[in-house]
């Protein structure tokens, strides 16, 4: 019986029916206007563009250009590529113009679809951007596609890791820009921590498609982009730590997988008070006294280091390093670290150099990025999962593209099996019998350690790990029983592997497929042979003879593959997440090709055991279940995606609220990055520096002279030593106190007048030009110092602001309001300090050079703020850039006096002291580094 709400759909159709209905009408232009661009030649083609670019001037909307432009691109990919784009393909243009998501199935050609909104979006002269999961992606399709848009007059740019800035800037200027999410959200921290607005490379966010936009937006978007500083070496701290963890017994410590947490019993909390005192680490009596928070946090982040951290499932040691598994695509990512010390933890566990900590200096969410954009789209073959997330955090409306052909797939039901070793006994059951018939099979595993595993049990079953250096002949290896591994061991294998993984007989083991980027194709990639196999023949007959042979091989192999049922894609165990598994499915049946997809599951499984099996181990026991038996039922599919969708909706409540979190720092962040560009981009900073000079004295006065009080209860004393301090000042206030009849607002006039005359004295002695470079230095570098600062302090509130919930009280709004409050200070230290800097600031003669602004080096992370899944993404160390460019012959100088050559340093003689670290001790003998006595801003 059809329920009401399946009624509905049958009369009207689905909301997708109807969104897809919707675009039926320019289909059907585009294609009537094929003919007549079909007859237009390469250089009347090409003047299309300049025509839609002198439209859109005189006021056209590209909206209007659609169809015209949907059909240039249309012929010119024919012409360029070889590749017209189907009916389908023009409907997920449409939708990726629209900004909505356009969820194409693997094989639909998602990188070809993406030419029509780019090329359309980018005649407008704002720049369109493609950002993809890796660098290998970016590089590809800019290169591919990018001769549709170099045909057609446009500059196609692309932002790899370790290009200069001069590079990146020259891309960002390209009318289409190809790079990755994590390219383009550091490139946004840095050119906001830059002096200069021509040092910047971005030129704003007008288009962006997403590709892999669930990978991108979903599975990353709870993981913040972070640009830091090293902190002080702390190797052998880290080292004493790790030495404690494998005193202790089970019953020292609770262990939560779900949420990846470790914690101390009471008996642990004893034990390691013992253990401490005994090493001389323990500070007062108990371990929980506040001298001892920070031992505390590193002996947890240690313990979750070595019992809930394992290497080669989530990280692998290579060449002395411990690198990150990315655990949605069984990636490296070398340079990445976990962070808040857990990294480290890692490094002392696995005894290799460990590296220091960070400091942060700027940072932002993917979510809080992206959603810059004036228009944003993405494309994936998996979103319809999470269209509820895309639509509330970004407003992008999924539909779901219809394939090409019809999908012929056959996705089995799942196989249940009590114990680990009886799955895979039924794996590599299926995995002979596949190969023997001449079926190709992908076997996916979550983890590398997994995909060893399976690994060894094919060896012992007769199988070989076949080399990788020969092209798999499945001629000559008829009988031989050979397979492949694709995981993070193997990556610089990756495209080989794929380009074979569709051959008749062919094994491979592979980890997690999302992002891949490249189709296993039935029979082989003809393509890749080619370039492999004839990469050193020259052109000429005998080059092309081969090349035909070469596809007639691959025409003759997907043939045997079809007739074997094509690609069989096996999945070891479910993921969380329901878009993992459909990922791995969408590798077989790609443009109406067979195939088939199964997954093997036991009670032992993460899944499976973290999400409670063992009231299904005890039916299943009762029912009678025998040694190598499985269930299959439709209803275990079912219940085993309603697990999954628990866990879903539980991830994206983690993502939301830490979006609410971050959309208070956001809101901070956007105006600190507007007042710096701002700062910047003006010819001078003087109306800005006199108004914080202005709201320094009207304070200070404030302060020292209550309101309507009388002369005899002011703090005049407090006020003349406030005004010696911060105007370096000294004037007579103690004297105005007496004078008869005077008020605050003439105490006030008067500290006006004399701060500013002399500021005009410092511009009178060197020169409007130069002092106004030195106070946008000044106050550029003190703004930069206090954002970093803010940042450590938001970071440190927002990690106990939950207790306050314990009182009864909404965490969120406490730190909205705290967050706040430690804004408006920031903002008043930020004028105390300029104003104080800039009274106390002399210049000295020195040949014409930048000033560097007192950056640390930097480091780009992307750090996880709620579990050990905190991967941190690592760009090559850079200093910030100057704070001016070296047009006058002078140099600006903090309130020491700049270096000076001597032999010996005087503790009260500052020009004695030369050049000091900022973390050195201070010359003058204080016992405190230099950057917190003599060398502090202000």
């Amino acid at each position: 019986m059809i329920g009401l709400a399946g009624l509905t759909r049958k009369i009207f159709g689905t909301a997708n029916d109807r969104k897809l209905k919707s675009f039926t009408s320019r289909v059907e232009q585009i294609n009537a206007a094929e003919a007549e661009v079909q007859g237009l030649d390469d250089e009347a083609l090409r003047a299309r563009s300049r025509e839609f670019q002198e439209k859109i001037a005189a006021g056209t909307s590209v909206d209007d250009l659609l169809v015209p432009a949907f059909a240039t691109v249309r012929e010119a990919a024919r012409r360029v590529l070889g590749q017209r784009h189907f009916d389908v393909q023009l409907i997920g243009g449409m939708v990726l113009h629209e900004g909505g998501i356009a969820e194409m199935k693997t094989g639909e050609g998602k990188t070809l679809v993406a030419t029509l909104p780019v090329y359309l979006n980018a005649l407008a002269g704002n720049g369109a951007h493609v950002v993809t999961v890796n660098d290998y992606l970016a590089s590809r399709d800019a290169d591919w596609m990018g001769q549709v848009y170099r045909f057609l007059g446009l500059s196609v740019g692309k932002i790899v890791h370790g290009m200069s800035d001069e590079d990146r800037r020259a891309a960002y200027a390209a009318d289409i820009t190809y790079g990755t999410n994590n390219e383009f959200g550091f490139d946004y921290l840095r050119d906001n921590l830059k002096y200069d607005t021509a040092t910047m490379t971005q030129r704003g966010h007008a288009f962006a498609i997403v590709d892999e936009v669930d990978s991108i937006l979903i599975d990353e978007a709870r993981t913040p982009l972070i640009i830091s500083g090293p902190l002080e070496d702390r190797s052998e701290f880290y080292t004493s730590v790790d030495g404690f963890i494998p005193k202790l017994s089970e019953g020292d410590y609770e262990l939560d997988e779900k949420l990846r947490s470790a914690s101390f019993t009471e008996d642990g909390n004893e034990r390691l008070e013992q253990l401490l005192g005994e090493a001389g680490m323990l500070k007062g009596e108990s371990l929980y006294d506040v001298e001892n928070v920070s031992i505390v946090h590193h002996l947890q982040q240690a313990l979750r280091a070595h019992k809930l951290f394992q290497r080669d499932r989530d990280y692998i040691v290579k060449n002395g390093e411990v690198i990150i598994i990315d655990e949605f695509t069984g990636r490296m990512m070398p340079g990445r670290r976990y962070g808040d010390g857990l990294h480290q933890a890692l490094e002392a566990k696995e005894q290799v150099p460990i590296q220091p900590e960070n400091q942060t200096i700027a940072s932002i969410t993917f979510q809080n990025y992206f959603r810059m954009y004036d228009k944003l789209a993405g494309m994936t073959g998996t979103a319809s999962t999470e269209a509820e997330e895309f639509m509330d955090i970004y407003g992008l409306e999924v539909v779901e593209v219809p394939t090409n052909l019809p999908v012929s797939r056959v996705d089995e039901d799942d196989e249940v099996y009590r114990s680990t070793d009886e799955k895979y006994q039924a794996i590599i059951a299926l995995v002979d019998d596949c190969h023997a018939r001449g079926q190709p099979l992908l076997v996916g595993t979550t983890s590398i350690e997994k995909s060893e595993l399976l690994a060894d049990k094919l060896k012992k079953a007769g199988f070989k790990q076949r080399d990788f250096s020969a092209l798999y002949d499945p001629e000559a290896n008829k009988t031989a029983k050979v397979f492949q591994v694709l995981n993070a061991r193997y990556h610089e294998q990756e495209a080989h592997i794929i380009a074979q993984a569709g051959i008749p007989g062919a094994v491979t083991i592979a980890t997690n497929m999302a992002g891949r980027g490249t189709d296993i194709q039935l029979g082989g990639n003809a393509d890749m042979r080619v370039a492999e196999e004839l990469s050193e023949m020259p052109e000429g007959p005998e080059r092309e003879q081969r090349e035909a042979q070469i596809r007639s091989d691959v025409a003759t192999l997907k043939e045997r593959a079809l007739a074997a049922g094509g690609l069989y894609v096996v999945g070891t165990e479910r993921h969380e997440s329901r878009r993992i598994d459909n990922q791995l499915r969408g590798r077989s049946g790609r443009q109406g090709d067979p195939g088939r997809s199964k997954f093997f599951l036991s009670l032992q499984d993460d899944l499976m055991r973290i999400f409670g099996s063992d009231r299904m181990d005890g039916m299943l026991q009762r029912l009678g279940l025998q040694e190598g038996e499985a269930i299959v039922h439709p209803w275990i599919n079912r219940a085993l995606e309603k697990a999954q969708s628990k866990v879903e909706a539980r991830n994206f409540d983690q993502r939301k609220n830490v979006l609410k979190y971050d959309d208070v720092m956001n809101d901070q962040r956007k105006v600190v990055f507007e007042q710096r560009l701002e700062l910047m981009s003006g010819e001078t900073v003087q109306e800005t520096v006199a108004d914080m000079r202005y709201d320094v004295v009207v304070g200070l006065v404030a302060k020292h002279i209550p309101e309507k009080a009388y002369p005899e209860q002011w703090d005049a004393a407090g006020l003349k030593e406030a005004v010696r301090n911060i105007l370096n000042l000294d004037v007579p206030v103690d004297e105005w106190a007496n004078e008869e009849g005077i008020a605050d607002q003439e105490v006030r006039e008067r500290l006006l007048t004399a701060a500013d005359e002399a500021a005009a004295r410092k511009v009178a002695k060197y020169g409007p030009d130069v002092w106004r470079q030195v106070e946008k230095s000044v106050i550029l570098q003190i703004l930069d110092h206090l954002w970093r600062e803010h940042l450590a302090t938001l970071d440190q509130l927002r990690s106990v602001i939950g207790f306050r919930g314990y009182a009864q009280r909404d965490p969120l709004n406490e730190y909205k309001t705290e967050a706040f409050a430690l804004f408006e200070q920031m903002l008043a230290s930020l004028r105390e300090m300029t104003t104080a800097q800039l009274a106390r600031i002399e210049l000295q003669q020195a040949p014409p050079q930048p000033t560097n602004a007192d950056l640390p080096e930097m480091e780009a992370h992307h750090e996880d703020p709620f579990t050990g899944q905190d991967e941190m993404a690592m760009a090559d160390a850079e200093v910030a850039h100057s704070a001016a460019n070296g047009s006058g012959q002078a140099t600006a100088t903090r309130p020491r006096p700049a270096a000076a050559e001597a032999p010996a340093r005087d503790p009260n003689d500052p020009r004695t002291w030369g050049k000091v670290g900022r973390n050195e001790p201070c010359p003058c003998g204080s016992g405190k580094k230099f950057k917190h006595c003599h060398g502090k801003f202000g």
